[in-house]
This record gives structure tokens, C-alpha cells and sequence, in this order.
């Protein structure tokens, strides 16, 4: 796979280490199993896979030779270039400035710009309507694009399929980026529709059976269909893609769901199937997979409880969190300045959606500690929150010292 020019600033000698041992040992990927860092009165199980990704690197390397390559042009990034606040601030100390907010709200009217500007497309893409605004100004939105190699497979099977005559229907949060920019590509080839949840593609499924009027549907998912959209026409043959980051196992359950009821409704025979439905498992993202097999494998042992570290509006991160949450107390971090002290620390609540300031380290002889953290954090952090909470022990081993056993 290509290696990425990184800033010195988002490395980490020792989570790089971890990494560089388990990828030369686990080649094909096959062990989810986590690291271990035992330190006798604190043990860390870190995730196997965790940290930037193919897309994450791809996009960072673009951003920074942008800067780099263009010392007298204005620079902008059309949103935050990832989820992560840590890499967006050190972009904006270097003088870029975002154009929109992460929900597509303007922060810089679209006339102050100029054709000689340099425009960066963030990692999840962004609508043909943002790339055609950006042409009647004379920017090229092609030129500085960090567009994730994988959203934009995405984008190509729903494409594909329909243009061979499926509506589309897009699994991701209505308001991300990603979505945006999912949405209006394929709604030039297809009638397409964005469901959130198994309870909206559940919703979507009284269409397909017709148990609901189509006037409903247009009240129930107002916002998130493309126009001329008709339930009675176009949701008779259809197609599941996702916005990469959500979590593998929903979209699988809602490709599922959906499948088993168009097929049902249709009195389908086996051979006609795919009359029905288009096949869609390989835009699944294959970070996001990983990411998300070596946190189940992670839950597999016992813990007292789990840190996960990301930007607070980092989809895949979030996901992490829901899966941990499951299992164990977890807290949710973004990076290591939310740990206060041994006894206290910073964490958001996803359901609330808002920092709290709760108990930290119970006192035990014996602590064990889940570690991992989202697609876009970058390993100086999980550094920097690995070397923190360590310093709150009496330890004999050193940290070099357990690596080289691994």
C-alpha cells in the first residue's frame, strides 16, 4: 500500500512501533487480537487496528503540500478537511481558512473568493453543486481534492447500478458531509433516498409495501429524497450503499432488512433476486471494517473500563464508543488534555451531546484498560493519552522495554 508524507507533528515513535510490529507479524491482517502493555499496576489492551487510514493519510499529505506548494495563494478548505480539531486548528494556524461549517452552513460568501485561490475539497467529498459553484468562479475543485478513494467507490457503484434502472438508497446521517456529497452524486443517475437507521429503513418499508400512501413518505422523509422521487415507481428495485464511517453491521442489518422485504413483496423466486436488488457489499470501507472487528475482538476480554479517542463529530469514532458502551464504561476523549487528573476526566456523552466532568480511575491494585481510538486521530495523541494516564502509576517496566517482547 502507498506510505503517505506525514507531518513530523501527527507521529508517534511509540505507537508507531506497536503498529510497524503487529503489520509485520500479521501481514494478511487475520489477528484482531489486541496489544497488550502490561505494567503490573496498569495493563493496556490497545485495539489492533485504530488511527489514521488509507483516506485520512491520503487527505493530510494533500492539505499540507498544498501549503506548502502555494506560499502566496490564499488557501481554503470547504469544511473541516477531517473530524478531528487537533489537525483542522493546525491547518487554520497556518492560514487556511474554511469556507462552510461542518453542515454545509456558508462562513465565507462564495463572491470573496477569487480564480486564483486554492481551494481544498476535504476528505468526504462534496456535492456537484459546490464543484460547479466553484467552476463559475474559475476554481478548479479537482486540483486540491482529498477526496477518500474509498467514498468515491461509493459513489461509482451507486452509479453503476443505477444506471442499470435501481433507486439508490444511501445509509448514513442526512447531515454529513459524506452523505451530502453521496446523495447529490448519485441522484444524478438514480432516484435516491437517505436512510439514517434500521427504524427509518424500517419506516421506508411500509412504502415498498405500499402499507403507507406515498403522500406520507414525502413528509417522513422530508429532506432526504431526490426530487421527483416517487415510493410507488422507485422503490420497486433497489440498491444499499453507505456513508463509509457508519457501522458495518447496520448497514449489513438494513441491506438485509430491506432485501428480505422487497423479495417478499415481489414473490420473488431465488434466480430473480437480483431482479430486485442490487448487490452493494463492496462499498463497505475496508478501514472502517477493520477499525470495527479489532474493537469487537477488543470487547472480547475484560476490562475495567474503555478510552476512545477522536473528535466529538467523527462518525466512525462515535461508532467505537456505541460498541464499547455496550460492554463496559467508556469514555469518549479528544485527546489528552480531557484527562484532569487520576481521579477525573473530560469525557462527551454521545446521547447527550455534551461534555461532562465524571470520576476517572477507580482504586484497584490492578487497572485494565482498553485503548483505541477513530480513523482520523492522529498516533501523537493516542501517544500523549497512553503516556498520561500511565504517569498516574507506580510502574517498574518501561514502556520501550514491553514493545521489545511483543
Amino acid at each position: 500500500m502507498k506510505s503517505f508524507v506525514i507531518p513530523e507533528i501527527y507521529k508517534s515513535n511509540i505507537i508507531g512501533k506497536i503498529k510497524e510490529i503487529r503489520r509485520t507479524k500479521d501481514k494478511l491482517k487475520k489477528d484482531f487480537t489486541p496489544t497488550v502493555l502490561d505494567f503490573g499496576s496498569v495493563k493496556f489492551l490497545i485495539a489492533r487496528h485504530f488511527g489514521f487510514c488509507y483516506g485520512v493519510e491520503n487527505a493530510v499529505e494533500i492539505a499540507y503540500k498544498t501549503i506548502g506548494e502555494n506560499p502566496d495563494k490564499r488557501i481554503f478548505l470547504l469544511s473541516e478537511m477531517i473530524h478531528n480539531p487537533d489537525v483542522n486548528a493546525d491547518l487554520l494556524s497556518q492560514g487556511v481558512k474554511f469556507l462552510m461549517d461542518t453542515k454545509g452552513n456558508q462562513i465565507i460568501d462564495w463572491k470573496e473568493l477569487k480564480s486564483d485561490d486554492a481551494v481544498i475539497v476535504p476528505a468526504f467529498g462534496t456535492t456537484l453543486e459546490i464543484q460547479e459553484k466553484l467552476l463559475s468562479i474559475g476554481i478548479d475543485s479537482y486540483k486540491y481534492d482529498t477526496t477518500c478513494p474509498f467514498v468515491e467507490k461509493v459513489w461509482n457503484r451507486a452509479g453503476q447500478i443505477g444506471e442499470r434502472g435501481y433507486s439508490i438508497v444511501v445509509h448514513g446521517k442526512p447531515n454529513h458531509e459524506e452523505t451530502r456529497a453521496t446523495f447529490s452524486h448519485s441522484k444524478q443517475n438514480a432516484p435516491t433516498v437517505v436512510v439514517n437507521d434500521l427504524k427509518e429503513a424500517q419506516q421506508l418499508a411500509k412504502y415498498i409495501t405500499r402499507e403507507l400512501p406515498k403522500e406520507q413518505f414525502y413528509k417522513d422523509f422530508a429532506g432526504q429524497y431526490s426530487e421527483g422521487f416517487d415510493p410507488d415507481k422507485d422503490l420497486q428495485r433497489i440498491g444499499v450503499v453507505n456513508q463509509t464511517t457508519m457501522l458495518a453491521s447496520d448497514t449489513q442489518g438494513i441491506a438485509d432488512f430491506l432485501k428480505k422485504v422487497i423479495i417478499e413483496h415481489q414473490n420473488a423466486q431465488p434466480a430473480e433476486v437480483e431482479k430486485y436488488f442490487a448487490n452493494t457489499r463492496d462499498t463497505l470501507c475496508y478501514a472502517t471494517n477493520d477499525n470495527q472487528e479489532a474493537t469487537y475482538a477488543l470487547l472480547e476480554n475484560k476490562a475495567d473500563f474503555a478510552v476512545v479517542v477522536g473528535g466529538y463529530n467523527s462518525s466512525n469514532t462515535s461508532h467505537l464508543v456505541e460498541l464499547c458502551e455496550e460492554k463496559l464504561p467508556t469514555f469518549f476523549i479528544q485527546s489528552h488534555q480531557s484527562i484532569l487528573d487520576k481521579n477525573l476526566i473530560k469525557r462527551y456523552d454521545l446521547h447527550k451531546k455534551q461534555e461532562n466532568i465524571t470520576d476517572f480511575i477507580p482504586e484497584k491494585e490492578q487497572i485494565t484498560i482498553m485503548l483505541t481510538c477513530g480513523a482520523s486521530c492522529p498516533d501523537a495523541i493516542m501517544e500523549a493519552v497512553l503516556l498520561k494516564i500511565l504517569s498516574f502509576f507506580n510502574t517498574t517496566k518501561e514502556i520501550e522495554e514491553l514493545i521489545e517482547t511483543l
